[in-house]
C-alpha cells in the first residue's frame, strides 16, 4: 500500500531573471557571431528564448535565428577575455 505524494510543495518559478541593463552593443560582425553561436548552442540545450511575441513580429523558428536576433536586440550579455600576456622569449 503506497502512501498519497504529499503535493503542497509549489514548484520553483520557471521564469529566468532578465537582466535590468542591455548588453553593450556589439561592432565586430566577428564578435556578433561568436556570441550568437555560442547563444544558439545554449537554445539548443534547452535555454528559454528571451524575444518577446510582439503585436506584428513573429518568432523565428530556426535557433540560430532566435539566438542572432537576441544578440541584436541586445539580451545576451558577453564577456570577452582579455589577450594572453606575451612571454619574452630566451633567446
Amino acid at each position: 500500500m503506497s502512501e498519497p505524494m504529499d503535493c503542497s510543495e509549489e514548484p520553483a518559478p520557471a521564469e529566468a531573471v532578465e537582466p535590468f541593463e542591455p548588453a553593450p552593443p556589439i561592432h565586430s560582425r566577428f564578435l556578433f557571431v561568436d556570441v550568437a553561436a555560442q547563444r544558439a548552442l545554449q537554445l539548443r540545450r534547452g535555454a528559454r528564448i528571451r524575444l518577446r511575441h510582439d503585436e506584428g513580429r513573429h518568432l523565428p523558428h530556426k535557433l540560430e535565428r532566435a539566438a542572432m536576433e537576441e544578440v541584436r536586440q541586445q539580451l545576451v550579455h558577453y564577456h570577452v577575455p582579455d589577450p594572453p600576456v606575451a612571454r619574452a622569449s630566451n633567446g
